[in-house]
């Protein structure tokens, strides 16, 4: 029965998300256009809403997700996921507020997380769409599609990741050295500036190999007819490169929530809730990047010490280590970073 209840959840999550993608570009983005600082605000407070609404979900009804019914099965849930949580001796209402509680933390964790690493993906995105001489009416549209396809990799994805991790453990080191490099690399390349080649990039040349480019459409489709023969336009060439950054993403961000919690279906709903959340931080930060100077410093920063509670989590669990430390160490890293950005801006040259 958990199997089903766990399937039915899912599938309502889902459900509810295409729902509000849809009303977002059929209603409010029927139209392409240049998206304002004041509407990218409205968005982002409203995706963030609906994050910390789903966490609210979880820390009054989190047995919803596993379809937990009696204190045998939240036993059972614990143990497959290692949730950092003692139940023994409780009562199941007491058990059930204990893990709800920790479960929360977790998820928010690990969308602070998601949050913060999909800001250094804007980076780049900004630096796609300048390459490729993207009109800024089209961004709108390239991101909302983009968001689908990154739905479905991020599932496959992490639910992949979760069956290695549960049936071979020492993949967590494996994350964990990954983690560590990527943080070691950002650090020392914060200073470089991203450049895209246009006509060298790899998922250019893949699809130019195989699809004919209307090179000078300048509109907002992604296929065209041209004398009866099909083209893919540079909207959907931008999209395909924006697609394959996501997947270079995803292989730092989801091995770091996995950091917080094995237990995939809060790692798949935390990202989702970021990834849906980062076309509306994308233009609320696309004139804003030049603020943050320490920002790439603190996001190397995170993941370094995600990387590092990989490799030792044993021992942290051992000293007693809980999720709400973690959520405390990586708040006071992005707190400090956009401080120290607003305290120490870069001078003018």
């Amino acid at each position: 029965m958990q199997n089903i209840s766990e399937i039915l959840f899912f599938v309502i999550f889902l459900a509810f998300i295409s729902i509000i993608l849809v009303i977002d570009l059929g209603v409010f983005h029927k139209k392409s256009h240049i998206v304002s600082f004041k509407e990218s605000l409205f968005w982002t407070i409203l995706w963030v809403s609906f994050a910390l609404g789903f966490y609210l979900l979880i820390i009054t009804h989190g047995e919803l997700i596993h379809g937990i019914k009696n204190l045998d099965e939240l036993s059972h849930i614990i143990q497959i996921y290692k949730h950092p949580v003692d139940i023994s001796g409780q009562s199941y209402e007491n058990a059930l507020k204990l893990y709800e509680r920790n479960l929360g933390l977790e998820y928010l964790t690990g969308y602070l997380i998601e949050y913060a690493l999909s800001i250094d993906n804007v980076f780049v995105m900004i630096v796609i769409f300048l390459a490729f001489g993207i009109d800024k009416k089209n961004y709108h549209r390239i991101l909302f599609w983009g968001i689908f396809g990154a739905i479905i990799m991020r599932f496959l994805f992490i639910f992949s990741a979760s069956a290695l991790i549960q049936k071979f453990e020492w993949v967590l080191y494996i994350f964990g050295i990954l983690l560590v490099f990527t943080g070691v690399r950002m650090f020392y390349t914060r200073n470089k500036e991203d450049k895209v080649d246009t006509d060298s990039h790899p998922v250019v040349r893949l699809a130019s190999r195989y699809f004919s480019v209307a090179k000078d459409y300048k509109g907002q489709k992604f296929f065209i007819n041209i004398d009866g023969k099909k083209f893919i336009t540079p909207l959907f060439l931008v999209l395909l490169v924006i697609e394959f950054t996501d997947v270079i993403f995803a292989i730092d961000s989801v091995p770091a929530i996995f950091s917080i919690t094995h237990d995939p279906y809060i790692v798949f709903f935390s990202n989702i809730f970021a990834i849906i959340g980062l076309r509306s931080l994308f233009f609320l930060l696309m004139n804003a990047m030049s603020h943050f100077r320490f920002l790439k410093i603190g996001l190397s920063v995170l993941l370094t010490f995600i990387g590092v509670k990989l490799l030792v989590h044993s021992w942290l669990e051992h000293i007693g280590f809980q999720t709400v430390h973690s959520l405390i160490i990586v708040v006071g890293i992005l707190f400090l970073s956009i401080v120290l950005s607003l305290l120490f801006p870069e001078k003018e040259k």
